[in-house]
């Protein structure tokens, strides 16, 4: 029996968890896992979606602000006496302590074909970045930031219009799939592990919330892009008349308006907006307007009375 510590904080490691449960020959011993935090406009306590699911299935939880300085914790963690710790999006940083504490490695499941998109947003930087194949990668962890040796990998194509959202679920999906034949070949010492070629990593960094303003003096595909890329957050956005539109839902249209001017607005129509952008035209199909629920761009034209020539700021 393979036993295991899963380390993982967001939704998109749950579906993973749950899929690894039907292994009959892994036990998942606990789970560690970020404290509650407040969300929302009420500031309500919310617990990180896989204390919920564990909790629903009964595996134990440890939750802590720091594992490496969480003495008790540590402890707990050595009297399970796990031949793995797998990580998922855990969000928290582990000491070489942490590290030598499974009897086998650390596993951690990484969202992207390392050592591209090493860091904590491989899934919204290559959609960002145009990429049309991303994949996942198990990696045994170490002290560096996504650099240890490559276990296995799984190649995802990334189609035009495939959002961060759903590229995240196909990761979710396909992770356990990948996690649980490397943690069995792990076990039985006939995985053969890869370095990771350090001339060809590049970094995924964070989006802030500036980031979503959209520029409307970039290419349309850039902008397509842009938007595909930020559906879970920050959420690609503009302004009109004063006031912050953001933009869920974009479509590009081929062969229109060679000459352009940047955030005009060229025509209006049951399919949508169409804007000028720095090359090309891109169609805003779905939007929310401040301080409303998502709706239709041509629904949300009608009602503020947007008009054809006037601009997106």
């Amino acid at each position: 029996m393979i036993k295991a510590v899963y380390m993982a904080t967001p939704e998109i490691a749950v579906n993973c968890l749950q899929k690894l449960l039907n292994f009959n020959d892994l036990d998942i011993l606990a789970v560690v896992t970020q404290p509650d935090r407040p969300c929302g406009r009420g500031k309500k306590m919310t617990a990180p979606a896989v204390k919920e699911f564990a909790d629903r299935h009964n595996i134990k939880v440890f939750q802590t602000e720091s594992i490496k300085n969480d003495v008790e914790l540590l402890k707990n963690l050595k009297e399970l006496n796990p031949d793995f710790f797998i990580t998922f999006a855990f969000g928290q940083i582990l000491t070489q302590d942490v590290l030598d504490i499974p009897k086998i490695a650390t596993v951690n499941v990484h969202a992207s074909l390392l050592p591209k998109y090493r860091g904590a947003n491989p899934i919204q930087r290559a959609i960002y970045n145009g990429e049309e194949e991303t994949g996942i990668t198990t990696m045994i962890t170490a002290l560096a930031l996504d650099a240890g040796d490559i276990c296995l990998q799984e190649k995802i194509k990334i189609t035009p219009d495939m959002t961060d959202t759903e590229l995240a679920q196909i990761i979710s999906d396909k992770a356990p799939f990948v996690l649980y034949p490397t943690l069995k070949q792990l076990y039985n010492g006939i995985l053969k592990l890869q370095k990771q070629d350090d001339s060809q990593m590049t970094l995924a960094k964070k989006f802030k919330k500036e980031d979503s303003v959209i520029n409307w003096h970039q290419s349309a595909q850039q902008i397509h892009n842009h938007v595909r890329s930020m559906t879970m957050w920050p959420v690609a956005c503009t302004k009109y008349n004063g006031s912050v539109i953001k933009i869920l839902k974009t479509e590009m249209v081929e062969g229109l308006k060679e000459t352009t001017v940047p955030g005009k607005i060229s025509e209006i129509s049951k399919a949508g907006i169409l804007v000028e952008t720095g090359e090309g035209v891109i169609l805003i199909k779905e939007l929310k307007p401040e301080g409303k629920s998502k709706m239709d761009a041509y629904a949300w034209s009608n009602g503020a009375k947007i008009s054809v020539g006037s601009y997106f700021e």
